[in-house]
């Protein structure tokens, strides 16, 4: 299966590093680091856009954006929009805080039976509400 990666993973991995990790969050890298080896990752352009937002330097920003360059934008339709806000919707009715970017990640990763791989906790929330797939480390 197909795993979503999230903006919070793919910064632990290619912004922070390795000896700043807590165990936890390094072993969040050495998943994302078997799901790239597996060729199972997917990313969305808005996914792309945070990692690449706040960069310091113009040398660190064009390092990054080569290293996401090997991994293509899954293309988002209407419908995808159209599902994000549904269950934007659906969340709030149920007093569910919810952010645009993580009901898209949402959106995308149900309607193609993906799961997602995040170190956020908000997603553990929207799993209850929503039925989206998590994807855990297997270490």
């Amino acid at each position: 299966m197909n795993v979503l990666v999230d903006t919070s993973a793919w910064s632990l991995a290619l912004r922070r590093h390795g000896q700043d990790l807590s165990p936890a969050e390094a072993s969040v890298v050495d998943e994302l680091t078997e799901l790239i080896k597996e060729g199972r990752t997917r990313v969305i352009g808005l996914v792309r856009q945070e990692l690449l937002s706040g960069i310091k330097t113009s040398a660190q920003y064009e390092k990054l954006r080569i290293i996401l360059r090997s991994f293509p934008d899954e293309p988002i339709n209407t419908e995808d929009y159209e599902t994000a806000a549904k269950l934007s919707n659906n969340c709030r009715s149920k007093g569910i805080a919810v952010s645009v970017p993580d009901m898209l990640i949402c959106a995308i990763a149900l309607t193609r039976g993906w799961s997602v791989f995040t170190s956020d906790p908000d997603f553990e929330n929207y799993k209850n509400i929503l039925q989206i797939k998590l994807h855990k480390a297997r270490k």
